[in-house]
């Protein structure tokens, strides 16, 4: 299998034909939100079906982080070093405290439970953005079937005093999310309602507001699978998840290129020296690759 496909021509500066893709552990169930810890040249991510967090290291190989982990999902830094994580079968947005301490920050909204928190980001404000689709509460196999008490929803979270917002409303399954280098744009992957013929499946953008967001519009559907996971680089380019890997998006909406993987590809990390190392969660492995772009500054 060809490693890259170009799209267009500007593809070819993204990428290191000398650096292929590695395969750096295999035998999960489902991996899901990676997260770089840069200090401690260590990835976390989840072991979702399997009920546990790992941890993966140039230097120390793979280990167990957390298990059982109360089916968490995705992960997120604060500007503060904390781990935040997206708990299937607590319904919640929980922080690992820098003392290993997990305080649970949002389960509620208006009095009734949250579904699923499947993904989330972290803003300069120390806002943290998240998704709220029922996915987790389905099925038994990344949670427990329970009831819904809440439509899905992308919400905003204020930790210093807890409050909680709405900022969308209008999606069947908010999924991935990420925002631009400068903030100014929040994309949010719409995968749909699940077991349906036909869900509606495409990466939205919206403006972000001090009130919150506005002028919401497709910005590009991924084709073959569709978008769970993505992260922007320093430059606006969109990296996104996809069935037969990674599509690379220019802030225009155009596909640049691919990264052929051999596994559907759910989430993914800039990492390792210079932001300049992608991980992906593809499926039961844990990849990477080096590219020629450096992932956005998170902290």
């Amino acid at each position: 299998m060809e490693a890259f496909e170009f799209c267009d021509p500007r593809f070819k500066a993204f990428v290191l034909p000398n650096a292929p893709l590695e395969m750096l552990a295999e035998g999960f169930r489902w991996c899901e939100g990676p997260v770089w810890f840069g200090d401690r040249d260590e990835l976390l991510f989840s072991d979702l079906p399997n009920n546990r967090v790992m941890r993966w290291s140039e230097a120390g190989g793979l280990s167990v982080f957390r298990a059982p982990s109360n089916f968490e999902n995705g992960h997120a830094r604060d500007r503060e070093g904390r781990l935040i994580s997206c708990s299937h079968r607590g319904r919640c947005i929980t922080r690992t405290e820098l003392d290993g301490r997990v305080t649970v920050l949002a389960d509620r909204y208006r009095g009734k439970r949250l579904n699923s928190p499947n993904d989330l980001v972290c803003k300069s404000d120390g806002t943290i953005w998240f998704t709220d689709p029922p996915y987790g509460i389905q099925t038994d196999y990344e949670g427990g079937k329970q009831e819904s008490e809440l439509p899905a929803a992308v919400y905003r979270l204020d930790p210093r005093d807890g409050a909680l917002t709405v900022v969308a409303d209008d999606f069947a399954g908010p999924n991935g999310l990420c925002f631009s280098p400068d903030e100014s744009l929040l994309y949010i992957a719409e995968s749909g309602l699940q077991f349906v013929p036909d869900p509606v499946q495409h990466i939205r953008v919206f403006a972000v507001q001090e009130e919150g967001l506005r002028d919401g519009r497709v910005f590009h559907t991924i084709t073959p699978g569709f978008a769970d996971g993505f992260r922007c680089d320093e430059d606006g380019n969109l990296w996104s998840s996809a069935a037969d890997g990674v599509h690379c998006l220019d802030p225009a909406g155009i596909l640049l290129g691919k990264i052929r993987v051999p596994a559907t590809v759910s989430n993914l990390a800039f990492g390792g020296r210079n932001r300049s190392r992608l991980f992906l969660c593809a499926s039961h492995s844990l990849y990477a690759i080096y590219v020629n772009r450096r992932g956005a500054r998170l902290l």
